[in-house]
């Protein structure tokens, strides 16, 4: 029933399952400084994972197989993860006198309280967050469920892969995780509040942090894959060559006044939702930052059009900036990636918690 998150550091490379690629990240660390030793990208065949959830296990291990020969990564124990979507959190209080071992007792033992699901069909796991405010005999205990399959599902896909999955974790967690890389290239203090923006092909996932911690995610279904769908209908071209005509330009002279422009305008009305959705269900009428994570994140002059319409800073996520890299990494390929990446980089950052 346990497993979800694994408490002890391994050394693990992280792979980030979206719904068009596979991304894998593998860092080393020396002191306080991070090194990219390995990543790549690989696609996924259509349709192979939809909204998050794996309908084809084959073809997602193919993809880690293919990341795994382009990057050569030598690490062969991975972390991967759920989506915030697919888990029920709840703070539970217990007794701060507890160990793990008794806290997993007590739990099993309650969790038919907490968890709407039937037990055998869940993975759940706990991680204690310091004792209760005004009582320090209780402990603050995050619990975190899933239903098994999401799990499992991820787990065969590695193995097909002869890769061993040793931590599961909620992307929320990851993308948290990351930003610890990215907040010291903004101004902040302890209550800073940053949105974080991650806009994927076809999923936007909202994560609001205040002092570093996640308070607040949510996921929307909007991403680059509309824009690859208009370049498609308005072209007459196939899903593979408006894929490739987005990346590498060579699209006819009204496609950016005609359909990347409304684009644009599409995500910044996307961020603008997805912060209302916020505001209306929560005591925040404003955030102090944005910041756009995602492949979409770094298209041109986006950051700006956000920035200017909504009157907040907003920068493009990159955890790499303080980090060196190994020369067998192509730097520049990822810093063009870096923002797509963030969730993989805190998957890959668990080797070292």
């Amino acid at each position: 029933m346990f497993g979800l998150f694994n408490k002890k550091a391994v050394p693990v490379v992280g792979f980030d399952i979206s719904s068009t690629s596979v991304k894998l990240l593998e860092l080393s660390k020396s002191g306080d400084r991070y090194r990219v030793e390995s990543y790549a990208v690989a696609s996924l065949p259509p349709n192979a994972v939809v909204e998050k959830n794996i309908n084809e296990v084959e073809g997602v291990s193919e993809a880690v197989r293919k990341a795994l020969d382009l990057s050569k990564a030598r690490v062969k124990n991975a972390a991967v993860a759920v989506a915030g979507s697919a888990v029920i959190t709840k703070i539970i209080q217990m007794d701060a006198n507890l160990n793990d071992d008794q806290m997993e007792s007590q739990i099993a033992l309650e969790a038919d309280q907490y968890i709407p699901y039937p037990l055998d069909e869940v993975a759940i796991d706990f991680e204690v967050q310091g004792e209760t405010e005004g009582d320090p005999e209780q402990a603050d205990v995050l619990l975190a469920a899933c239903r098994r399959e999401n799990v499992d599902l991820r787990v065969d896909a590695l193995d097909m892969a002869d890769v061993t999955a040793k931590i599961v974790d909620v992307e929320a967690y990851a993308m948290e995780r990351a930003f610890e890389m990215v907040i010291e290239q903004i101004d902040h203090d302890e209550q800073t509040t940053v949105a974080i923006v991650d806009i994927g092909a076809t999923m936007t996932t909202l994560s609001v942090l205040t002092g570093g911690k996640t308070v607040y995610t949510r996921e929307q279904l909007f991403g680059g894959k509309q824009l690859t769908e208009e370049i498609q209908r308005r072209y007459g071209l196939s899903a593979d060559e408006a894929g490739l005509a987005k990346k590498q330009g060579g699209l006819p002279d009204d496609y950016e006044p005609e359909v990347l422009e409304p684009f644009k305008d599409a995500v910044v009305q996307q961020v603008t939702r997805s912060l209302q959705f916020f505001f209306s269900s929560s005591q925040y009428n404003d955030v102090d930052h944005i910041v756009l994570a995602g492949g979409v994140a770094s298209m041109t002059g986006l950051v700006d059009l956000v920035q200017d319409k909504l009157g907040t800073p907003t920068t493009v996520a990159n955890p790499f900036v303080n980090m060196t890299v190994a020369t067998k990494v192509n730097a520049m390929a990822l810093s063009n990636d870096a923002p797509a990446l963030m969730i993989a980089c805190g998957l890959a950052m668990r080797s070292f918690d």
